[in-house]
């Protein structure tokens, strides 16, 4: 039997959450990272690079996890909020893993993970209460941005970095199958001017936490 959480459990939960998501090495993964078959390469002049572009991805997976939590919280839909739920517990793979390889180059997560986190948390949750369907629709938009952005990491990391790429594809691979998963069950396919503004407001994400 399944328990009727009141408003204020679901807050309490969604702060728990959102302190796990936000605090270092809080994120327990489920699956082994990809990286741990691949030793450790000699990175000559690219470890910024290489630092900067992992911190993004960190940052996006922080992102995507206050997406997740804030739609949890608003969506009428059981069914669609336990769905949420499911991709967020999925994409926390995600997020350890980007952490432990940031912590393998000696570099951080972005220090401006707690905003990056409110702002999408709020949409989240705004996305909610537009209905499922927008919610949804929400979810595979975002996600493909996800997969753009994986892609053209994957072409600027250094062909040695078998650890990165590791983590890089698999998170690809797993980004792409969300996507599809939203619009099956109902996502609104959003309109190519909503998905360009969406871009636009990712570039203020990867160029801050690039260095940050």
């Amino acid at each position: 039997m399944n328990r009727r959480f009141s408003l204020v459990d679901q807050l309490v939960i969604s702060l728990d959450r959102g302190l796990k998501t936000l605090v270092p090495g809080s994120a327990s993964p489920r699956r082994n990272s990809p990286a741990d078959h691949y030793g450790e390469a000699l990175l000559d002049d690219s470890p910024r690079h290489t630092t900067g572009l992992m911190r993004i991805n960190h940052t996006g997976e922080v992102c995507a996890q206050a997406l997740y939590h804030g739609q949890a919280l608003t969506a009428k839909d059981p069914a669609v909020r336990a769905a949420m739920q499911h991709s967020a517990d999925e994409e926390i793979d995600h997020l350890a893993w980007c952490e432990q390889r940031l912590n393998e180059l000696g570099s951080h997560t972005s220090r401006l993970n707690p905003l990056f986190y409110a702002a999408s948390f709020t949409l989240g949750a705004v996305a909610g209460t537009l209905g499922d369907r927008i919610s949804l629709g929400f979810v595979a938009a975002t996600e493909e941005q996800v997969c753009k952005h994986l892609q053209d990491h994957l072409e600027q990391l250094p062909p040695e970095d078998g650890k990165s790429r590791a983590i890089l594809q698999q998170m690809l691979a797993d980004e792409s199958a969300h996507a599809s998963k939203a619009i099956e069950a109902g996502g609104q396919d959003f309109a190519p001017g909503v998905k360009d503004l969406m871009t636009l407001a990712s570039k203020v994400m990867t160029g801050s936490t690039y260095y940050i």
